[in-house]
């Protein structure tokens, strides 16, 4: 396809963008570079939406100063007592934290000012299919007019009606990150996905007594069985306690702190409760039916291949229409949408994405897990190397990291790839990138890494898994 030059066309933008989050950025700056007329609508006070603002970079950057505060990263060489600062106050993480926020925020303007795009600051609310009305931080209102329109207002935190949430003691994932003013010396995390399990692996790293209640059987029962067994483990030795196939029936505050009753009959008392049970699409604002769309249930907007919704002029990315709402996902999302809508040839997204979940120690994958091949009756193999292998392992004192691959026993292909332990999410691009190229166990074998790096797992793990395949062919042969 082709794309016209920047016209007048009678509306005030080419493209009007709701939120700066990294799909509404991608949007914004694609429609730019293909010099429309484009304005980004923010709510907040600063812009880049809850990825910079209260998710992912700040708990991100939390993480990261825990880890370097209580030296847990260091324990394998200096001993389980190491430790850099033995009282680690919420204000020597916040300062880090708010930092990186502020840092981030700033490469944000810069790029839309250097783009030449408008941000448009206020609650952006549809008046009709081409018109949002915009009211700001003063309760003054304007009026906009757009010929093309991207949602990506986002997620917010999911608000059971029986939880009091009170912003001090039984708090959101939003919550836990802007209002939490000491660290607890008790926790009840409610949910066992991944935000949940990241913050439990945090506190529990702070030395926080953790207690995690999931009403399902087992955590993040999506990933790889292995990776699981061995962060289940690392957790139970930094003292989280775990209550599966439980359910939360009353969060009550009291002058001690919170008491939190399951339906069991237990009751677990401690100084905060952290409820992460999801989050919903961010549009109860928007006035969704005034441009003729609905959102589900869970706030969420039904879109199309091309991430058009049912009026063809609209278009939504990123966490406000689903899965997977990751941050990466989301702004390329957000990119192809602006593509679409201009009529700009694009490549949509490989089927082939990495999950990142950054507990303590961090797990990264791509590709298959073992529980989905055996479900789909496809054969494979397993090559696994451990970080303690590795002299690069022996230097950073990690005992407890992992590569594992998963083969097809026909031709070696890679099926899955599963990182556990330090670097993780950077390690799984090697495999990723292999994959995606249709490579080998043999390439990973016959390719010389640097040493020592962790990059090298994967010849050990590739090694691993063809000598378990060799040890087949000769029983076969025979």
């Amino acid at each position: 396809m082709s794309y016209n030059p920047c016209v007048d066309d009678g509306f005030d933008y080419e493209l009007v963008v709701i939120g700066s989050g990294p799909a509404g950025q991608r949007a914004a700056v694609q429609a730019a570079k293909l010099r429309r007329r484009a304005a980004i609508v923010e709510r907040r006070s600063a812009v880049g939406g809850a990825c910079v603002n209260t998710g992912t970079i700040p708990s991100k950057t939390i993480r990261e100063a825990i880890i370097y505060l209580t030296g847990l990263n260091q324990r394998g060489v200096y001993g389980q007592s190491y430790r850099l600062k033995d009282e680690i106050s919420i204000q020597d993480i916040a300062v880090r934290t708010r930092q990186v926020v502020e840092r981030e925020r700033g490469v944000i303007r810069d790029q839309l000012v250097r783009n030449h795009i408008a941000v448009l600051d206020g609650e952006a609310r549809f008046v009709d299919p081409q018109t949002l009305a915009i009211v700001d931080r003063s309760s003054a209102e304007r009026h906009v007019t757009a010929d093309r329109v991207v949602i990506a207002s986002g997620s917010e935190p999911e608000h059971p009606a029986e939880i009091q949430f009170n912003g001090r003691t039984i708090l959101d994932s939003d919550d836990i990150v802007l209002r939490l003013e000491e660290i607890p010396s008790t926790i009840v995390i409610v949910g066992a996905g991944v935000i949940g399990i990241e913050f439990a692996s945090m506190f529990a790293a702070l030395g926080t007594r953790v207690t995690v209640v999931d009403a399902r059987s087992e955590l993040l029962e999506f990933c790889d069985h292995e990776v699981i067994e061995a962060l289940r483990y690392h957790l139970r030795d930094l003292n989280v306690v775990f209550r599966f196939g439980e359910r939360v029936t009353a969060v009550r505050e009291t002058p001690l702190g919170t008491l939190t009753t399951l339906a069991s009959g237990k009751q677990i008392p401690a100084d905060v409760v952290f409820y992460s049970a999801g989050r919903r699409g961010a549009t109860d604002a928007l006035a969704l039916e005034a441009a003729g769309l609905t959102a589900d249930d869970r706030g969420r907007i039904e879109v199309d291949e091309h991430f058009r919704t049912s009026v063809p002029h609209i278009y939504a990315a990123g966490d406000v229409v689903g899965f997977p709402s990751l941050a990466s996902t989301s702004a390329e999302q957000g990119r192809l949408a602006a593509c679409d809508a201009f009529g700009l040839d694009a490549h949509s997204m490989s089927e082939l994405l990495p999950f990142g979940i950054y507990s303590i120690p961090e797990i990264s994958y791509v590709g298959k897990t073992e529980r989905e091949l055996t479900d789909e009756a496809v054969p494979y193999e397993v090559g696994i190397a451990h970080y303690r292998e590795l002299a690069r392992g022996q230097i950073l004192g990690e005992d407890h990291g992992l590569v594992k691959l998963i083969v097809a026993p026909g031709d070696g292909r890679l099926l899955g790839v599963h990182a556990f332990g330090a670097g993780a999410t950077e390690v799984v691009h090697i495999g990723q990138a292999v994959m995606g190229l249709g490579g080998t166990v043999d390439y990973l074998i016959d390719t010389v890494f640097n040493y020592p790096t962790l990059a090298e797992a994967y010849k050990v793990a590739a090694l691993d898994a063809a000598n378990k395949l060799r040890a087949v062919s000769m029983h076969l042969a025979t």
